[in-house]
């Protein structure tokens, strides 16, 4: 676990400080210097971006991590990572074109309920090809195990972009309509520095001869893409959903919520830049009892982690909201919790994922994501309509139980491993016990200190339990390493 703690750490790192700016902005920047219907409309975009972004690039970041390693020769290698830009081509161009002959059909559709959407719907396109190419790039760089400047550009360099853009609104240097585009240009130069960065590791020779087993990455690919266009419908189509039942300013009250929440999976984002394609790698090599540590030792670790971010920030929601000091966004209190709990169980999975998609069973990933899509759409359709922003918390939150579920069995029947010991319930249970200890918990001082004195009260003590209890040696480790100096 050397290397994926090593790069787990400092992607960690980075991940909260592009946490910590990308906080800045939901949570005060954009709540105080823009519209709420403003905010919700650059949620919709970014977020409809994200939905057609496996079909933009023909899932070929995915085709990269699973298949680099398993290539001997030099020229097989580059063949790769040529088509993998190549490819996305044939995908874009046919895409644009419809996309311009029916515009105004799809951006009429788009903006029944929110006329401000017509006018910008065309970015969503733009947006998917710029988010699609650095995914390719960074999977460059995952393959020769690099992933922390990638993170690093993904996860802060836009969010410190935006930070700018946001001030400049504030003080009149641009319009709203000029910060729209600005946010759209940041996501250009994130694609243009990740291709840079990407090619300074390693300089492929491009070529046009494709490679020997090009049938079986295409076909690879195209699973990929479903399952990642359904995976990502199951991230971000309640934020396309919201618009069309609410007001913009409705899902920028949801977005807050979920921001907040989606700082659980800190770790699993982190962990999963460099133990993907070491699991891709390990089953290659059908070293199926490395593939097995790693899958229990990322569950653990990771649900210990995410166990203490879940105590953080659902113990001190309250106080969270009151900082933000906009009443209309604590609406989202019950979106905090209940997305929460849907992120502590995909971090008690750990590379649960990484096993299916790069597994020979990885097409048995294409049908879960397409039911939990299909799961998803339907519930959100009935529950937004009967509980609002509340109804697509919740409609995430049985989806994500019940289909993560079945994948820990699916797996368990075929490669006869699952990621959970008697640790996994010690964990749960000591999560349990402090959220009912510190629950009803209420500090009668300014909002800020009481978050501190309560989390420094959290921490102390979840850390000494876990600590002394040696649920976890990699754990310990980073705690005698950094706390207590050994």
């Amino acid at each position: 676990m050397g290397i994926v703690l090593k790069q787990s750490f400092r992607n960690t790192l980075i991940l909260i400080v592009g946490f910590a700016v990308g906080g800045v902005n939901a949570l005060f920047l954009y709540t105080k210097f823009l519209e709420g219907e403003y905010y919700g409309l650059i949620i919709f975009l970014l977020s409809s971006s994200v939905l057609i972004l496996p079909l933009v690039v023909y899932g070929m970041q995915h085709a990269v991590v699973k298949y680099f390693s398993s290539y001997n020769s030099k020229s097989e290698r580059d063949s790769l990572l040529s088509w993998s830009v190549i490819a996305p081509i044939f995908i874009i161009i046919p895409i644009g074109f419809i996309g311009t002959v029916f515009y105004e059909a799809i951006s009429t559709a788009l903006s029944l309920k929110n006329e401000l959407i017509k006018e910008y719907a065309y970015l969503i396109f733009l947006v998917a090809v710029f988010m699609g190419y650095f995914e390719v790039f960074y999977a460059w760089t995952k393959v020769q195990m690099d992933s922390v400047f990638g993170n690093f550009i993904k996860e802060v360099f836009a969010r410190v972009g935006v930070t700018i853009l946001l001030f400049s609104v504030y003080y009149k240097w641009i319009d709203t309509n000029q910060f729209i585009y600005g946010v759209v240009i940041i996501y250009f130069l994130r694609m243009l520095l990740m291709k840079i960065y990407a090619l300074s590791i390693y300089m492929p020779k491009f070529t046009l001869k494709i490679p020997h087993n090009f049938k079986e990455v295409l076909h690879y690919s195209m699973y990929l893409i479903l399952a990642g266009s359904a995976g990502s419908i199951l991230l971000e189509i309640d934020k396309f959903m919201i618009p069309q039942v609410e007001k913009l300013a409705e899902l920028a009250y949801y977005s807050v919520g979920v921001f907040i929440a989606s700082t659980i999976g800190i770790p699993n984002r982190a962990m999963q830049q460099i133990t993907n394609p070491i699991t891709a790698k390990d089953l290659n090599s059908n070293d199926m009892e490395a593939v097995e540590k790693l899958y229990k030792q990322s569950s653990i670790n990771l649900l210990l982690i995410g166990g203490l971010l879940f105590l953080l920030i659902n113990l001190n929601i309250s106080d969270m909201y009151l900082i933000i000091n906009e009443p209309n966004y604590s609406v989202a209190v019950w979106v905090v919790l209940m997305i929460s709990i849907s992120e502590l169980y995909k971090l008690a999975l750990g590379t649960n994922g990484a096993i299916l998609t790069n597994s020979k069973y990885y097409k048995i990933f294409f049908y879960f994501s397409l039911a939990m899509a299909g799961t998803v759409i339907v519930l959100n359709h009935y529950l937004i309509e009967l509980l609002g922003i509340n109804g697509a918390a919740l409609a995430t939150l049985i989806t994500i139980l019940i289909f993560n579920t079945i994948k820990v069995f699916y797996i368990k029947s075929k490669l006869n491993m699952q990621p959970f010991t008697k640790k996994t319930i010690a964990v749960l249970g000591i999560i349990v016990l402090l959220f009912g200890l510190f629950y009803f918990v209420e500090l009668p001082f300014n909002p800020w200190i009481n978050i501190i004195v309560k989390s420094g009260i959290i921490t102390v003590v979840f850390t000494v339990t876990i600590y002394f209890s040696k649920i976890s040696t990699e754990v310990n480790e980073l705690i005698e390493t950094y706390l207590l100096k050994k």
